[in-house]
């Protein structure tokens, strides 16, 4: 690296020169900090090897990415001044550059030669003189060495080495010194470069994976907020969704994956992604949570290679929490696998702390071999509901009692706006000593006013389907969506007919408006429909796909006593308008 020739020194040098690069090795890199290694480096140099010393990165390293150190004849590409020591004056930099600014060197300059070359360029009398810090505030620079921070065949930045009026000046053998200490830092830089590389990127494909903004789903205002680790450099497993469901149900789900890192983070994102499949399959939630463990199985099977003695299925171990909110019966079903308990707040609660809901705790998604519980507890409108993760109650300065209880306390006052309440909740307890990441999912139920809601039995008879277009018909007209009366009419036919066709017992019909229209038809059948594509010759078959043509979205889901075939249709005003039925069903019959 050097083009310095080292020679024999004194023994006395010598062993200062080895004690100096044993405290080098001891002290620098004990941080995937790029500025904590930058001025651990300086803690070393100074003063028991110079009187001044300051270290520039690129621009490009500080961000993670691979320098671009070319310039071209402007000097040198932008650094920024990332760390600063003095041992002489009032310990100020004379430089002109301040710390924590972004500077270029001119071309002709040694650091920008250095730089370039990737080899020491040593500034001594009278060139010193010519240095910016040889007469600010009086100092006297004699002597400077410019030392590219070079790692893996790459220039990362410089350091510059300064002796002052008093101090030897440096010789050949200083040069060799100074080029091991850059040499050793800069290894230690690079991997804290490779490292904030790696946390970036999981930290963009974690976020990238939490819902936008607050979410919004019927019968529920919702408020949200997540929080990296305060202290940890490593992004966690930490993640919360909210799934619209048929019906205009909601799902609420918080979870957190055992481990951290780039790894962490992928799993997030899988078992996430199989947590929104299985609850749009509308299973119960100790079902979604029984077929998650299995995949969280077998993911880690798939991944079970030990690489360096470490076992990469671990990162599929994750804890839990699943809610499903019925905003017409305005009752939540609850499953856990292992995570920490909702806490409630009751409407009216007189400022008393929220509780712990009972919920069976489960083992950790991965582990396998338990079964999950579920129960269903009625929520009145008003009432506050809290999801979170651990990193919000437990840290090693608090304990995790104590962390619950703040938390209990912090959402005591729940009549104030969720975002408010959110925010007295980061503030009442102790995250600023946070290790972990931090899942806050908190829901205020609003369930769907009774005149939101349309609801009829059916004898299974023929004129049920005349009825039924009847009721349907009245009930937009009440709601004034005449708009959406001949579409309704059309589909509520087609499911009541399939009902009294293909299924059995009492037929239910019930109507949900919301800031959508959805429409259900309840049976006892157990058969789940399935659209098939009807050939031209063939007179019946089309009845769902005429559903699939004219509806936002339709589907079929299993009941305690049978199934539901439900539709949507998006509401008039603002929204897309659903496609004309006549023109949709030609389309279907192109024969007619």
């Amino acid at each position: 690296m050097s083009d310095i020739p080292v020679e024999a020194g004194k023994p006395d040098d010598v062993r200062r020169a080895l004690a100096l690069l044993n405290a080098a090795g001891a002290r620098i890199g004990n941080s995937l900090d790029l500025e904590k290694t930058a001025r651990e480096l300086l803690d070393v140099a100074v003063p028991q090897f110079c009187d001044l010393a300051s270290v520039d990165l690129y621009e490009e390293v500080l961000a993670g990415e691979e320098p671009h150190p070319g310039g071209g004849g402007e000097g040198s590409a932008p650094l920024r001044r990332v760390a600063f020591a003095s041992a002489v004056g009032d310990g100020s930099d004379p430089d002109s550059v301040p710390l924590g600014s972004t500077h270029r060197y001119g071309f002709e300059s040694a650091p920008a030669a250095a730089l370039r070359t990737a080899r020491v360029r040593p500034v001594t009398a009278p060139d010193a003189g010519r240095l910016p810090r040889a007469s600010a505030f009086g100092i006297a620079v004699h002597s400077t060495l410019a030392v590219p921070m070079v790692a893996r065949d790459r220039v990362l930045g410089l350091v510059q080495f300064s002796r002052t009026k008093g101090s030897e000046p440096f010789g050949e053998r200083d040069g060799a010194l100074a080029a091991e200490l850059a040499a050793r830092a800069a290894v230690c830089i690079d991997n804290a470069r490779l490292y904030r590389r790696e946390h970036e990127r999981a930290l963009i494909l974690q976020r990238s994976l939490l819902p936008p903004g607050d979410p919004e789903a019927a019968g529920l205002d919702i408020a949200c907020r997540y929080r990296p680790g305060t202290d940890a450099t490593e992004v966690g497993g930490d993640w919360f969704d909210v799934i619209e469901l048929p019906g205009h149900r909601t799902a609420l789900v918080v979870g957190d994956v055992m481990g951290r890192g780039l790894r962490a983070a992928v799993a997030m994102g899988e078992l996430r992604t199989a947590v929104r499949t299985l609850a749009l399959l509308d299973l119960e939630p100790a079902e979604v949570l029984e077929t998650l463990d299995e995949v969280a199985r077998g993911l880690g099977e798939t991944r079970s290679t030990r690489r360096g003695g470490e076992d990469l299925s671990e990162v599929y171990l994750a804890t839990c929490a699943f809610a499903v909110y019925d905003p017409v019966s305005r009752r939540c079903t609850f499953a856990n696998a292992g995570h920490l308990p909702p806490m409630l707040v009751e409407p009216d609660s007189d400022g008393a702390p929220a509780l712990l809901l009972e919920v069976p705790k489960g083992v950790p998604l991965g582990v396998g071999g338990e079964p999950f519980e579920q129960i269903e507890v009625e929520l009145p409108d008003g009432t506050l509901l809290a999801l979170y993760t651990d990193g919000l109650v437990e840290s090693r300065y608090q304990p995790l009692d104590d962390g619950l209880q703040a938390l209990r306390g912090a959402l005591a006052d729940s009549e104030r706006p969720l975002e408010d309440v959110c925010d007295r909740v980061l503030a009442g307890t102790a995250t600023h000593h946070g290790e972990d990441d931090i899942a806050l999912l908190l829901a205020r139920v609003q369930g769907l006013p009774r005149s939101s809601v349309g609801d009829w039995r059916l004898p299974p008879e023929p004129r049920s389907v005349a009825r039924a277009r009847e009721l349907a018909r009245a009930q937009l007209a009440e709601w004034q969506l005449d708009g959406l009366a001949d579409t309704t009419e059309l589909l509520v036919s087609e499911l009541v007919t399939n009902a009294l066709r293909h299924g059995e017992g009492q037929i239910r019909l019930r109507l949900l408006l919301d800031h959508t229209l959805v429409c259900e038809v309840w049976d006892a059948g157990l058969v789940q429909p399935r659209r098939r594509r009807a050939r031209d010759t063939d007179e019946g078959g089309r009845g769902l796909q005429l559903v699939g043509l004219l509806s936002a979205g339709w589907g079929s889901r299993r009941t305690p006593r049978g199934k539901t075939v439900w539709f949507e249709l998006p509401l008039p005003d603002g929204e897309p308008k659903p496609p004309d039925s006549i023109d949709a069903l030609l389309d279907a019959y192109p024969a007619l």
